[in-house]
C-alpha cells in the first residue's frame, strides 16, 4: 500500500499521511473521541498505510510513546506540584495583590499581565485560569474597570507562557524533537514573551474592554467576595520560589557558554542543577518548606496536596505521549524524510513552515498540546537537513502555532467563556482574537530576531 496510482514514492507517503492527520482532525473535533485513543489510532493508520510490517509499527509507537515522556512525564508532575504549592499557600494571591499596589489603579491592566506571565511560569494554563480568576473579579471590582479590561492581560500572560517559555510541556516538547538549548530558547522566549503579552495583554484588553462589557457570574463573585482573609506568603520568597527553575536553568546554560568544554568541576555542576528536571526536582522540595512548612501546613497536608495534584495531569501525560508515538511513526515510515525533502526542495522558510503547521493542527483540533506534538513529528526532519537555522527560533514558532484561533473545538475556549459571563460571539471577539494576536505577534517578532541571531 506504499504507493497509490503510480505517484513517486514521497508523494504518495505525504498523501497518506494526510489520510492519519484528518482521521486524526475528525474523529477529535467531530465525534469527540479522546485524543490519545485518536492518536494511537492514527499512528496505526499511517504505519500500515505507508507499508510499515504491523510489528514494526507497534515497536514504533511504545518507543516514540516512551521516549517522549521520559523528560516531559516528570516535568509536568513536578511544575504541577510547584503550582498546587503555590496555589495552597496563597502565593499567587500575593503576587497579584503586590504588583497591583506597586503599578497603581490606573496601570492595573498592566500588574494584571505581569501576574499572569510570571504565575504561569510553574501551573498549566487552566490551573493558572483557575488560581487568578478571584483575583480578577476582585481587582475589578475595587477598581470600577471593565472585567476584559482585567482579564485579558492575565490570559495573554498565562498563554504567552504555556505557548514559548520553558519548562512548560508545549516548548519542552518541541525542544526535545529539535534538539534545542534549553538556556537560549528560555532566553529568546523571554525576549518575544513579554512584548507579545503587552500587545495582546494590555493594549488588546484596554480595546475590547471598552467594547465588551460583562458582568463575572453572580454566584462566583458571591463566593469570592466572602472569601475569608487569610495571612500570605512574602512576596520575594514567593517569587523566588516561581522562579527557582528558570533561574537554576538559565546558570547551567550560561556555565555551558563560558566552559563549553566541562573542563571545570563548577561547570559540571552548575550544568547538572540546570537541568529542568534537577531545577524543578530542587524548587519543588524548596517550595515544601517556603510555601509549606514555613506556612504552617502539616507534612500530611504537604503529602496530600502533592498526590491530589497529579490526576488532572493524566490526560495531558497521555495525549502528550500519544503525540510521540505519531511522531516516531512519522519518522520510521519514512514520511518525515519526505517532508523534509520537499519543504528543502521548496527552499521554505522552516520559522514560517513550523507555524503553518502547528496553527493548521491546532484550529483544527482545538489542542495545542496536539498540535505540538504532531508538528514537531513533521518538522523536526526538516530542520535535520537545515543545519543553518536557528532551532530555538524554530522551537518558539511552533510554540506560537499551537495557541492560534481559539474556538469552539478548545477546551480552553468554553473554560474563559463561562468565567467572564460571555456568550459566544462575545469570547470570540475577545479570547480568540487575543490568541491569535499573540500568535501572530510572536510570529513576527520570532521572524524579526532570526535576522539578527
Amino acid at each position: 500500500m506504499s504507493t497509490i496510482f503510480g505517484l513517486s514514492h514521497n508523494v504518495t507517503l505525504l498523501l497518506w499521511t494526510l489520510v492519519a492527520i484528518v482521521f486524526l482532525i475528525v474523529f477529535i473535533a467531530k465525534f469527540k473521541w479522546n485524543p490519545f485513543v485518536t492518536l494511537l489510532l492514527s499512528s496505526l493508520l499511517l504505519g500500515l498505510l505507508t507499508g510499515m510490517q504491523p510489528l514494526e509499527v507497534v515497536k514504533s509507537i511504545t518507543s516514540g510513546l516512551g521516549g517522549t515522556l521520559g523528560t516531559i512525564a516528570i516535568v509536568i508532575a513536578l511544575g504541577t506540584m510547584l503550582g498546587k504549592m503555590m496555589a495552597e499557600s496563597g502565593g499567587a494571591e500575593q503576587i497579584a495583590s503586590t504588583l497591583v499596589d506597586k503599578f497603581g489603579e490606573k496601570r492595573v491592566h498592566w500588574a494584571m499581565m505581569v501576574v499572569g506571565f510570571i504565575v504561569g511560569i510553574p501551573v498549566f494554563f487552566e490551573v493558572g485560569v483557575i488560581l487568578l480568576i478571584p483575583i480578577v473579579f476582585t481587582v475589578a471590582r475595587k477598581t470600577k474597570m471593565s472585567l476584559l479590561q482585567i482579564g485579558i492581560p492575565i490570559l495573554a500572560g498565562l498563554s504567552t507562557v504555556h505557548g514559548l517559555v520553558p519548562p512548560h510541556p508545549a516548548p519542552m516538547i518541541a525542544i526535545d524533537a529539535y534538539q534545542a538549548d534549553l538556556g537560549k530558547t528560555i532566553l529568546y522566549s523571554l525576549l518575544i514573551g513579554l512584548p507579545t503579552a503587552i500587545i495582546a495583554g494590555p493594549v488588546f484588553g484596554k480595546y475590547i474592554g471598552k467594547r465588551i462589557q460583562v458582568e463575572p457570574p453572580a454566584k462566583l463573585a458571591e463566593q469570592f467576595a466572602l472569601k475569608n482573609e487569610r495571612q500570605l506568603p512574602g512576596f520575594g520568597i514567593t517569587l523566588f520560589t516561581i522562579l527557582l527553575p528558570v533561574i537554576l536553568m538559565l546558570i547551567g546554560s550560561i556555565a555551558n557558554i563560558v566552559d563549553p568544554e566541562g573542563v571545570s568541576g563548577w561547570t559540571v555542576f552548575c550544568e547538572f542543577i540546570g537541568h529542568e528536571i534537577i531545577a524543578l526536582l530542587i524548587s519543588v522540595v524548596f517550595s515544601f518548606f517556603s510555601l509549606g512548612f514555613a506556612r504552617g501546613f502539616k507534612k500530611e497536608d504537604i503529602s496530600r496536596f502533592t498526590s491530589e495534584c497529579l490526576a488532572p495531569t493524566a490526560t495531558i501525560i497521555l495525549i502528550i505521549g500519544g503525540g510521540g508515538a505519531f511522531k516516531q511513526v512519522l519518522i520510521n515510515s519514512g514520511v518525515g524524510d519526505a517532508i523534509a525533502a520537499m519543504a528543502t526542495q521548496a527552499n521554505i522558510n522552516i520559522i514560517l513552515f513550523a507555524w503553518f503547521v502547528a496553527a493548521l493542527i491546532r484550529v483544527a483540533t482545538g489542542s495545542a498540546t496536539v498540535a505540538m506534538t504532531t508538528a514537531a513529528g513533521i518538522v523536526a526532519p526538516v530542520l535535520a537537513l537545515n543545519p543553518g537555522v536557528n532551532v530555538e527560533l524554530v522551537v518558539l514558532a511552533t510554540g506560537a502555532g499551537s495557541i492560534v484561533l481559539s474556538h469552539v473545538n478548545d477546551a480552553g475556549f468554553w473554560m474563559v467563556k463561562e468565567f467572564f459571563n460571555m456568550s459566544v460571539p462575545q469570547t470570540l471577539k475577545s479570547w480568540t482574537v487575543m490568541e491569535t494576536v499573540l500568535s501572530v505577534v510572536g510570529l513576527i517578532f520570532i521572524l524579526l530576531l532570526s535576522t539578527v541571531v
